[in-house]
């Protein structure tokens, strides 16, 4: 029974360390990193107010891609910009999103998502994706060519494109344009839209001239700055794509910083860059071969660029050549990419969204979540739900643990009768002790395996709480108004009864407690150890786990209270099976009877 203890004593205090670790390491360091990014933006913002180049102007140089941002005022904001450039613009309306885009360029760099907002309240302003390349936060999205002396001018940054037919996209309208160099090259471009979040552009190249002509295409993903939230260690955010047979590629923006990333050439595949909830990705002609590119550019304006450069392609004289590309822009809606992949044949497109190393368990685990909450319509009652499938699903396993802990009770008079006959010959003690196992046919270690089982279980539910759109400001019930979102709720200021808010390090709010109640009634379902240390750690875990786990998200919190509400209820019917007294009561009791004085 002891080193049975001891072996969860060494799992809880593996997951304090965790957790310690997240708490008091990894929080301050982000916190640290959060204001030493907000600080160099407003240097960075103090230097550029006093440049006037147009920041997307930059011309391609030895067939390399264009760079835009060398010298951007980025004074502007994104509707002034906007407005500045109205006359250059075709609407955007779509029933998930609104915006335009910039004539100059083909550019999508004003974008918003209707469906969300950047807090709970409704009244919020939506989220804005895209802003345009002289505002702060420039972010957009561009399509373009690399052509030589032979072809001219081809279209660029700094292209101005004329409307041919529509005057604004729509779900069921398409817009198409087009631009004719001095060669005698005309480039068509029809832009359509679903009523999500997927662009298509088929661009028509026709060669009027006398002679062939070669050119290439490219595509890029610019952003100037990184989400202000610093990002947890569980989620990536930054560059992502699935580019040939480097298969998925996923580099932070910190290693970009340090060395840009260009993978092996590749023919088909994608790439962009991912936020939390949202991304921006391009997927090239998939007949093509391409040479991708992951960078930072601290030239002028510094920015964030996901591009790639195809191989050229030769269009005769007479003759015209047609490339069709997708641009996905909005939220990482699960069914939403889901049906992308499939209807478009994007490989692995799925893994915009960051299920993590656990894939296998994660996203199963949401599906069945997200079935209870389509039956049920609250994401709460998803998760306990989910939790009872869970917990069914390792009911054998915990059977097999708890009749363990069972059969490891029984023995507990034996057991105390070789301490007492082997004293401090802890050999003896120990191959006599496993003699007795074998005799009785008991496997210590039998009860740990649903332990060590249901630990990529718990990891897996974290990620789907944290990461899926769905969990974004998903209601529960009462105060819990976003199951991502910590509890916000706290002791320390009596729940919101007195006016002031509690510092971040000491909120604790009233699921954490719930939380570290049941925590404390599933341990105590077992003696406290007699080692006085593994017993200080015994009594005092449960309160350190509710600070700990104050600042996770609600729908965590919620779980792990529930899933040992379950789990006590579970062991108790299980010990009593098996003819063993379930000593909860019992062992509360002893925790506050005085203990005896000790012999002199």
């Amino acid at each position: 029974m002891e080193n049975k203890r001891n072996y969860f004593i060494a799992i809880a205090l593996s997951v304090l360390i965790v957790l310690a670790w997240q708490f008091f390491y990894m929080n301050p360091r982000l916190e640290a990193q959060r204001k030493a990014e907000l600080a160099a933006k407003a240097q960075q913002q103090t230097q550029q107010a006093q440049t006037t180049q147009n920041p997307a102007a930059g011309a391609a140089v030895d067939g390399a891609l264009p760079s835009s941002g060398q010298n951007a005022p980025t004074t502007l904001t994104h509707d002034q910009s906007v407005a500045k450039s109205a006359a250059s613009r075709v609407a955007i309306d779509t029933p998930a999103l609104s915006g335009s885009i910039n004539l100059e360029g083909a550019r999508f760099d004003d974008l918003q998502l209707k469906a969300y907002h950047e807090t709970v309240d409704k009244s919020s302003p939506i989220i804005t994706l895209f802003s345009p390349a002289d505002t702060k936060d420039g972010y957009f999205t561009e399509l373009g060519y690399v052509g030589s002396d032979a072809t001219g001018a081809v279209p660029g940054p700094s292209t101005v494109w004329t409307v041919a037919a529509g005057s604004k996209l729509t779900n069921t309208t398409p817009v198409t344009l087009s631009y004719t160099n001095d060669k005698g090259i005309t480039f068509t471009r029809t832009i359509s839209v679903d009523e999500r979040y997927m662009f298509t552009i088929t661009d028509k190249i026709a060669n009027a001239g006398q002679a062939p002509v070669s050119l290439s295409s490219y595509g890029r993903v610019t952003r100037y700055n990184k989400p202000t939230t610093p990002s947890a260690y569980v989620l990536h955010e930054g560059f992502i794509g699935v580019i040939g047979d480097d298969g998925l590629i996923e580099t932070k923006y910190t290693a970009a910083e340090k060395e840009a990333v260009a993978p092996a050439k590749a023919t088909g595949g994608w790439l962009g860059i991912t936020d939390k909830y949202w991304a921006a990705t391009i997927v090239p002609p998939q007949s093509t071969a391409y040479d991708a590119h992951f960078s930072h550019f601290a030239d002028g304006q510094p920015r964030y660029q996901a591009d790639y450069k195809q191989d050229a392609v030769t269009v005769a004289p007479g003759q015209s050549q047609e490339l069709k590309s997708l641009v996905f822009a909005g939220a990482k809606e699960v069914p939403v990419i889901d049906r992308y992949e499939t209807s478009y044949s994007i490989p692995k497109f799925d893994r915009l969204i960051d299920w993590g190393w656990f894939y296998f368990i994660t996203k199963p685990m949401f599906k069945l979540m997200d079935f209870f909450f389509r039956f049920f319509g609250n994401f709460g009652v998803a998760i306990l739900c989910t939790t009872i499938v869970v917990k069914a699903l390792f009911f054998p396993l915990a059977s097999k643990q708890y009749a363990s802990m069972a059969n490891m009770k029984r023995m507990q008079p034996k057991m105390e009768e070789l301490k007492a006959k082997f004293g401090d010959d802890r050999m003896g003690l120990q191959q006599a002790t496993m003699q007795l196992y074998k005799e009785e046919k008991i496997n210590p270690i039998a009860g740990c395996w649903p332990v060590l089982l249901q630990i990529p279980i718990f990891f897996s539910l974290y990620k789907v709480i944290y990461i899926t759109i769905e969990m974004r400001h998903a209601p529960f019930f009462g105060w819990i108004q976003d199951l991502s979102a910590p509890d916000p709720t706290s002791i320390v200021n009596l729940f919101g009864l007195l006016p002031f808010t509690a510092p971040t390090i000491l909120h604790l709010g009233v699921w954490p407690l719930i939380m570290g109640v049941t925590m404390f009634l599933q341990m105590r379902m077992n003696p406290t150890p007699p080692d006085p240390t593994q017993a200080m750690i015994f009594n005092w875990m449960p309160l350190v786990f509710m600070f700990m786990l104050a600042s996770f998200p609600a729908g965590l919190v919620i779980y792990w209270a529930w899933n040992n509400t379950l789990s006590v209820i579970q062991q108790s019917i299980i010990m009593k099976r098996h003819g063993v007294k379930v000593e909860l009561f019992d062992n509360m009791k002893g925790l506050f009877k005085r203990k005896p004085a000790p012999s002199k």
